[in-house]
């Protein structure tokens, strides 16, 4: 009875070839499928059975996939007994072994429908080509043999450049791949610039590629240009052959026969094909010169019937080549837009210098710096694909993106009365009115005919009194590295003293102003005032939706107020200029960016970028914020940002509310640092033996702060 299904001989477990096998039958129509369990009896079943296709099962234990796949290619051709490995756990180099090693081709498991379809599919094709090249003789099977390898050898290239991610190796892949089906001396690729000319991109031979490209019309006219065979192919998307380039009279090919005279080559036949992905725009051109005749060697023209294979290659190439410049040029058109985005915080605060500029610049170079290691505790990591990097690269510029949602007089508070202005001012401006107001008493003591001795004598005291307090409130609300207790209560006292107040004060206000504080009982006028005061409507209150989401893990601990402006409470700061809830207001851009990064459906190759742009103030005894990570929880990267955060954070020196640390002053606050479990101790060390530091610090530190550092000597703490 004649065989009107194709038989697949499928060898799995007991436990897991059931359901293996109904996933092959319900998606390859046609085929009946026959499961064996006995790895020995493989060899044996397909001797004996006339199957079609061979289906293993790797991730069997008692299966020796590398003993059995050359054993099988002894006795078994590829067309003749197509075998396909399945596996859960088949890596890149696993697939390109066992495809060395004889396998037609592998499926991922679990199984998908549409993945069987296909390759079974393909699988069958090659099959179906070997019972065709069964039926013919001599010269006719030869002939098919070769269409059958050529077909191979296009599936394959499609397989290869479909996982292809950098743009040199596939147009390398493709130029040698249309050299082999071609069977040609060499080739060259041509890309469609955007000025609409052809520019030189890669060639088979080592000579220089020219410089010059051939416009695709006439710069004149703004005519087509079809004076070359590879403009005309360009222009209409057509394959041209031509099979004696000095015998030609279509085409111009002076430009060929010049580089023969100059190179010393002979080129005679040629062959031009267009490259059109999906849209039908010419991308680029696949030129291949001098085919050779497969016996003797010699050049002959291109046969006319492997313009089909040609331009299915071509096609293949096209699709493969416009994908990755999509790809690419979405990652350039992302990260460009994050760089702005970057620098664009920058720019809203003058005084935080390049800091989201700087600080991915020097991640990258410690990262870098760490992919090098062959030795030590940082041997193992490495950033293995750009994709890697580029995740990378994305966390790093933005890892003060939720800066964006501070206020500015809040990140450039240099003292502490500072809010959109500095109201020292409005303070001095009381002082001006009891001096003022000292010299009117003065004045109407003289006019009652009073003792102007004693007059003139009060009024110095009381001149020379206000005139020291408010030095002193001056110097307070500069910020000093810690308040002297004794300093707090003078301000108290200061405080205490009175002033006039004539004018209303809520008048001129905005409407929220007005809404926030009508509820304050009105005075009447004159009212006397304290100096200083810390009053209600100093204080904002945290609206609800400003309190973190719990399923975020926030573990900061957060302020009652979201401000306190009160000028007692501001100036009695006892180190700093921020307030607590100024303080939190700055450490909040860490969960903003949290917030603005989670809203990202980043893709696969960037889900890790809300890691590295997060983690940079947490800290390896779990101290850190805003989740309190410990050290198992922090990976490689996000230390490596943590130092970078932090160095380029006490170098600088465009903050106005520090001083710029010299290069051993703030290599000894990191070493501190790392002494206490902030910073990673393996990262620090790489920092200081890489030369990071000092390559970081010629290029942005002042030269003054560039100091001598004995490296050593904070690797010697660290050991």
């Amino acid at each position: 009875m004649q065989q009107t299904h194709n038989l697949i001989l499928l060898y799995g477990d007991m436990l897991g070839g059931p359901a293996l096998q109904r996933s092959i039958e319900s998606a390859a129509d046609g085929c009946d499928t026959y499961l064996l369990h006995d790895a020995d009896q493989i060899i044996t079943e397909l001797q004996r059975g006339n199957f079609d296709i061979l289906v293993l099962d790797a991730d069997n234990e008692l299966l020796e996939v590398s003993e059995l796949l050359p054993l099988l290619r002894r006795q078994f051709q590829p067309a003749e007994l197509p075998i396909l490995v399945l596996s859960d756990r088949l890596s890149t180099d696993n697939c390109n072994i066992a495809l060395s090693l004889g396998a037609s081709d592998f499926i991922t498991k679990p199984l998908s429908a549409d993945e069987v379809k296909i390759k079974i599919r393909n699988a069958l094709a090659l099959r179906q080509c070997f019972k065709a090249q069964q039926l013919t003789r001599n010269q006719l099977e030869q002939q098919v043999r070769i269409r059958t390898a050529k077909l191979n050898m296009l599936i394959d290239s499609g397989l290869m450049m479909s996982r292809e991610k950098s743009r040199e190796r596939l147009l390398a892949h493709i130029l040698r791949e249309g050299q082999k089906l071609l069977h040609c001396d060499g080739g060259t690729i041509f890309l469609v610039t955007k000025n609409r000319s052809l520019r030189f991109a890669i060639r088979t031979r080592d000579d220089t590629l020219p410089f010059d490209e051939i416009e695709l019309y006439d710069p004149v006219s703004g005519q087509i240009n079809d004076r070359y065979a590879s403009t005309y192919a360009a222009n209409h998307n057509e394959t041209v052959i031509i099979d004696n380039v000095y015998a030609e009279t279509r085409f111009d090919c002076s430009g060929t026969q010049a580089f023969d005279a100059q190179s010393g080559y002979r080129t005679v036949s040629l062959l031009t094909a267009p490259m059109a992905p999906r849209s039908g725009q010419v991308i680029g051109i696949l030129q291949f010169f001098n085919a050779l005749d497969p016996r003797t060697g010699a050049v002959i023209p291109f046969p006319p019937d492997i313009v089909e294979l040609v331009e299915a290659l071509a096609a293949q190439s096209a699709i493969a080549l416009d994908n990755l410049q999509l790809i690419e040029g979405q990652k350039n058109t992302t990260e460009s837009i994050i760089r702005v985005l970057a620098s664009a915080i920058d720019t809203k605060s003058p005084h935080t210098g390049h800091h989201c500029v700087r600080v991915p610049e020097l991640a990258v170079m410690l990262a870098d710096a760490a992919c090098r290691q062959t030795e030590g505790p940082l041997a193992h990591f490495n950033f293995e694909s750009e994709d890697q990097w580029l995740e990378f690269r994305v966390g790093a510029w933005l890892h003060d993106c939720g800066k964006v949602t501070t206020p500015e007089y809040v990140i450039e508070k240099a003292t502490k009365l500072d809010m959109l202005f500095n109201r020292i001012h409005e303070i001095r401006m009381r002082f001006e009115v009891l001096l003022r107001d000292a010299d009117i008493r003065r004045l109407e003591t003289l006019l009652d005919g009073g003792d102007s001795t004693e007059a003139d004598r009060r009024f110095e005291r009381e001149k020379a009194e206000l005139m020291q307090d408010f030095a002193f409130i001056a110097e307070c609300n500069m910020g000093r590295e810690s308040m002297h207790p004794n300093d707090c209560d003078r301000i108290k006292t200061i405080a205490e003293k009175t002033w006039l107040r004539y004018f209303d004060d809520t008048l001129g206000l905005s409407q929220h102003d007005t809404l926030r504080l009508r509820a304050e009982d009105k005075p009447s006028l004159p009212v006397a005032e304290r100096l200083l005061a810390d009053k209600p409507k100093h204080i904002v209150p945290r609206p609800e939706h400003k309190v973190p989401d719990p399923a975020l893990g926030i573990k900061m601990d957060i302020p009652e107020n979201m401000f306190n402006y009160g000028e007692i409470y501001n100036l009695s700061i006892q180190k700093g200029t921020l307030t607590a809830e100024e303080r939190y207001k700055i450490n909040e851009h860490i969960i903003e960016t949290i917030n603005l990064l989670e809203k990202i459906p980043f893709p696969d190759f960037l889900q890790r970028v809300p890691e590295y742009a997060s983690t940079h103030h947490e800290t390896l005894d779990g101290r850190g914020y805003p989740r309190k990570l410990t050290a198992k929880e922090l990976s490689i990267p996000a230390r490596i940002m943590a130092v970078a955060d932090i160095f380029e954070a006490i170098t600088a020196s465009d903050r106005p509310y520090k001083k710029p640390y010299t290069l051993s002053e703030s290599l000894k606050i990191l070493c501190a640092m790392k002494n206490n479990r902030h910073i990673d101790a393996d990262i620090f060390e790489l920092f200081l033996t890489s030369g990071v530091y000092r390559q970081f610090a010629l290029k942005y530190l002042l030269p003054e702060q560039i100091d001598e550092v004995d490296i050593f000597e904070y690797l010697d703490k660290a050991s």
